[in-house]
């Protein structure tokens, strides 16, 4: 038995290394289980370092002076950058859904000219949304519930992170084009990268050292673009470089219009429904601060900070499913699409099912990590252990929502999203907040109950199979 537990952990290392290294394997054929954790260990490792970033900025933010603004000016921001992250996510689903597919079909010239094309689309909406930030910075804040203490703090940070839209995008869409290739490792280097220069820049910016003087809250804004855009960099040297399973040429940055629509078509429902979901956290965070005050808006957003910091690497393994979905699809193999769908899903349960069981007994030591602030820390633990309840089934409705975006169906996800989080968790939300008078805990609870009706409904669809039907 030994014996054979100790060949198993060999060959799973062994798969996890090449995993990382970008070993080239076909995910059309073979084992599933070899192809879940050769896709899976990269983008697990990849959407760590994403949450890296709001927790290095929280972690330095959270210990200057006047804290409670300051992290609200974070939070705050984070909170309206979410819209710009569902852009970027639902740009980076349609790449990853065409590239995908291309590349199951086994046409890697007609990949690299999706490719490109999609980087024509969101450098266009990108800087757009960059003007919109720079100029309205502040207002935005003031909207978004911040005092004038808050907005006189935070409009500088704000108006950095929210004028860097263009270097968001392109993170986030490259490293799509690269999970549609099925070249996942390299999309965990690029942010391995940025993150690295992150953490460096980040105390250097804020705090000072030596000559470097100290910038506070603008230092956080600065030292997050800058490590963004070293990752952009080495992404699109990689990229233009020839030598990975995207070449491209440069017949490719001809307009294709007909690839642009397939894309616009994918994309537009994909962006809207990850604004669905980003504009109701907005409206939750608005309600959390109206029914209590800054102590517990700073509490609430450091507890989500938390979460996501969990969440996305759970989001890292369920963006296996959109890769072996689209490529199976393309590839003519619709019982071993679906097949890893389900298996990844069960994978993503567990692993969030052990997440789950952390935040509820330890919720305290993980809080007090990130703030001194005692009556911070209470509100932030309680919020956390209530939407760890719900853990399992975020885990398995990403899954979900992943294997039909990678099929290009991401109407359904969209559907359901707007229902579950604008016709049910909103609406309860208020309902526990101000008419049964729970306060801000109603919003807590609203959370988990609304992501276990949304997974229930997105597995009943995904069961119906018309995903496997969509032309991409």
């Amino acid at each position: 038995m030994l014996r054979r537990l100790t060949y198993k952990s060999k060959g799973f290392l062994a798969l996890a290394g090449n995993a990382i290294r970008g070993v080239e394997m076909d995910y059309t054929q073979g084992s599933l289980r070899k192809a879940i954790i050769m896709l899976a260990i990269p983008m697990i490792l990849e959407m760590s370092m994403e949450s890296v970033f709001a927790l290095v900025d929280l972690f330095f933010v959270g210990h200057l002076p006047d804290a409670e603004h300051t992290l609200q000016s974070v939070s705050l921001t984070e909170s309206v950058l979410s819209i710009i992250y569902s852009a970027a996510f639902g740009l980076s689903m349609a790449a990853t859904a065409v590239v995908s597919r291309r590349i199951g079909e086994k046409n890697a010239d007609e990949a690299a000219h999706s490719a490109v094309q999609s980087l024509w689309l969101a450098c266009s909406i990108a800087i757009i949304l960059s003007i919109l930030g720079v100029v309205f910075a502040d207002d935005i804040l003031r909207a978004m519930g911040a005092d004038e203490r808050t907005v006189a703090i935070g409009t500088t940070f704000a108006r950095i992170d929210m004028g860097s839209a263009v270097i968001i995008m392109l993170l986030f869409l490259i490293n799509g084009i690269f999970r549609g290739a099925g070249d996942a490792s390299m999309a965990m280097k690029s942010l391995w990268l940025a993150n690295i220069c992150n953490i460096i820049l980040c105390p250097v910016l804020i705090r000072g050292l030596g000559p470097v003087p100290a910038l506070g809250l603008t230092g956080a804004a600065i030292a997050t673009t800058t490590g963004r855009g070293i990752g952009v960099c080495y992404q699109l040297y990689y990229l233009f470089k020839g030598d990975g399973i995207i070449k491209i040429q440069r017949r490719h940055f001809n307009v294709d219009w007909s690839i642009l629509k397939s894309l616009i078509n994918i994309a537009a429902p994909a962006v809207f429904q990850f604004i669905i979901a980003s504009c109701s956290w907005v409206v939750l965070a608005r309600l959390v601060a109206d029914t209590g005050h800054s102590v517990t808006s700073a509490g609430y957003q450091t507890a989500l900070r938390v979460v996501v910091f969990f969440i996305l690497p759970a989001w890292g393994l369920s963006n296996a499913a959109a890769t072996l979905v689209g490529q199976n699809l393309g590839a003519k193999q619709l019982q071993r699409a679906e097949e890893s769908v389900i298996k990844t899903a069960k994978y993503n349960g567990v692993f969030m099912g052990l997440v789950s069981l952390i935040f509820l007994l330890g919720a305290y030591p993980v809080i007090s990590f990130f703030t001194n602030d005692e009556a911070v820390k209470e509100i932030a633990v309680k919020a956390l252990r209530i939407m760890a309840s719900g853990y399992i089934f975020y885990g398995i409705g990403m899954v979900m929502a992943n294997a039909f975006n990678g099929a290009g169906d991401s109407w359904t996800p969209t559907w359901i999203n707007l229902a579950g989080f604008w016709f049910f968790q909103i609406p309860l939300a208020y309902l526990l907040t101000l008419y049964f008078d729970f306060g801000p805990t109603g919003v807590f609870v609203s959370i988990p109950v609304a992501e276990t009706l949304i997974t229930i409904v997105a597995w009943y669809f995904f069961k119906r199979g018309g995903w496997k039907k969509v032309k991409v």
